[in-house]
């Protein structure tokens, strides 16, 4: 009989489900690393939240784990290549806080509209201060929303409910997903002068990263109210604390930090701020909700085999996996090319496969695809969810089986069509075993995609290769390879290099300052 440990505090119904589902399972809470480590050897699962730290060193001493399952979306306190590496699977619950979530934003907001803490501390203080405390409806005002993903459209579905007038930006938002939610998608400027409140429901990536700077901010309606409670380093914390000081910004509610725990922070006794300690998922649904989700994943994976929201591997059955693992690392990378290259909504996106690749299982690779496009805008994607997520964006996902082979025993074909037009990158295996990008946007080019990279589209001229690489050297940067395709001599040129550190604005900018260049991007992979 399998065996599982939970080691932080859980709904009792996780432990429940696990008893039914013929899993034995053990509460034992509270344990330091050491005491952890001691133990872990006994058991086939973990069940975890956040409490519970996952290292390497727990893994090395756990002989026996097969998978370890955090109730709830968070992962950063497991070591996910370290599981990898050992075998175990990891799995998280990614949809399970969405609507506890999207209501704390609305509570915030409704705080901010009223002044309710202030109003609160002092009443009780004895002061019953009713003309100070003038607040504003929020019927017919603007909610502008930045990320209107799963937990952004239910917002806007809330707000909506409350006769607010929703305004959205997301690059990845269709036009008919718009109108689905019944929003209107908007530019950034757009929607930072036309809101009255701006919430945001985004992951932290290098491109959201103090979204909210001082240099938005400034651009923002005067006597705007802002929300967070998605990710802490997407408003900088300085200059909101300068906003609400001048009075620009009319209020700020905050339920995630730059530094958490949030023991000091400059927003701390700021007139008109609000401060929740990460309270988004904490509600008794909720908790309920991703114990329960959890519980049943594990079990099913310990009794059944069945793997549902793993982040390091898709669903699979035994027999597929070993021929199957070389195109998915294949798919995803393409899918992740193509994901970082492309920018603006997308409306459809086409997984084409050829020859050996035409007679696989296509839903992993489909899947993989999806994980990999949609990596670089969120951070709760698998190879599992992957699919869902791309349905609520509004994009459609084509499947085309060609059977015959063309110039290569096995292709991969990974196209988007966005506003600018349809957009492809292709790949194979070489030696059934390493994955190649072969062509990118129609230029010919053979590549492999590992680490962080250097993607130059320039006019093909003497001299350039030789000015680029005297910049990368007078940067410092070295070149661990280099590949070179042309559509026609003197014509459009596309350049990737993996180099030994990532890729920074300032060598962009450097590299963007050459003759003849076009574009110039930094990837990972």
């Amino acid at each position: 009989m399998p065996k599982v440990l939970i080691s932080d505090k859980m709904d009792p119904k996780a432990a429940q489900i696990f008893r039914e589902r013929g899993v034995e399972v053990d509460e034992i809470t509270g344990k330091t690393p050491a005491e952890l480590m001691a133990i872990i050897g006994e058991y086939d699962g973990l069940a975890i939240r956040s409490s519970t730290k996952v290292t390497k060193e727990i893994l090395e001493h756990a002989t026996n784990l097969k998978v370890v399952g955090r109730a709830g979306i968070g992962v950063d306190n497991v070591d996910i290549p370290s599981a990898s590496a050992k075998g175990v699977v990891v799995m998280n619950t990614p949809f399970g806080n969405s609507i506890t979530t999207a209501e704390h934003a609305i509570a915030l907001m409704f705080a901010l509209a009223r002044q309710l803490p202030e109003a609160d501390a002092s009443t009780q203080a004895g002061k019953w201060e009713k003309n100070r405390f003038m607040g504003v409806e929020l019927t017919s005002k603007t909610l502008g929303l930045i990320g209107a993903g799963n937990i952004g459209s239910i917002v806007a579905d809330r707000a909506r409910g409350l006769k607010m007038k929703v305004v959205a930006f997301d690059p990845f938002l269709t036009p008919e997903r718009a109108v689905e939610l019944g929003i209107e998608k908007v530019t950034l400027d757009e929607l930072l002068a036309r809101a009255d409140f701006i919430t945001l429901h985004t992951p932290l990536t290098d491109s959201t990263r103090n979204i909210l700077s001082a240099e938005n901010l400034a651009k923002t309606k005067k006597g705007v109210r802002i929300i967070n409670c998605a990710r802490g380093g997407l408003v900088d914390e300085v200059a909101l604390k300068a906003g609400l000081d001048s009075g620009h910004i009319g209020g700020a509610a905050l339920d995630v930090f730059v530094e958490e725990p949030a023991k000091t922070s400059p927003l701390f006794g700021t007139p008109n701020f609000v401060s929740t300690p990460h309270l988004g998922a904490s509600t008794t649904e909720a908790q309920v909700n991703v114990a329960i989700q959890v519980a049943e994943q594990m079990a099913d994976f310990l009794v059944n085999g069945g793997v549902t929201n793993a982040l390091n591997m898709p669903s699979l059955s035994a027999e597929e996996a070993p021929k199957l693992k070389p195109y998915m690392a294949l798919a995803e990378k393409l899918g992740s090319l193509v994901g970082q290259l492309t920018h603006g909504a997308i409306g459809r996106i086409s997984i084409h496969t050829e020859g050996a690749a035409a007679e696989l299982n296509q839903k992993p690779l489909v899947s993989a695809v999806l994980a990999g496009f949609l990596r670089t805008q969120t951070d709760t994607v698998n190879m599992v969810n992957a699919p869902v997520l791309a349905r609520e964006r509004g994009m459609e996902v084509r499947e085309v089986r060609t059977e015959r082979e063309g110039d290569y025993h096995t292709l991969l074909r990974v196209s988007v069509k966005t506003d600018a037009g349809e957009r492809s990158v292709a790949g194979t295996l070489f030696g059934d075993a390493a994955p190649r990008v072969v062509e990118l946007f129609g230029i010919k080019v053979e590549a492999d995609l590992d680490g962080p990279m250097l993607y130059v589209v320039n006019e093909d001229a003497p001299g350039f290769i030789g000015r680029l690489g005297t910049t990368l050297g007078e940067a410092g940067v070295n070149i661990g390879t280099f590949h070179l395709g042309r559509r026609s001599a003197g014509g459009e040129a596309v350049l990737l290099l993996s180099v030994d550190e990532t890729v920074t604005q300032a060598l962009l900018d450097k590299v963007r300052a050459l003759p003849g260049v076009k574009t110039a991007m930094g990837l990972t992979f």
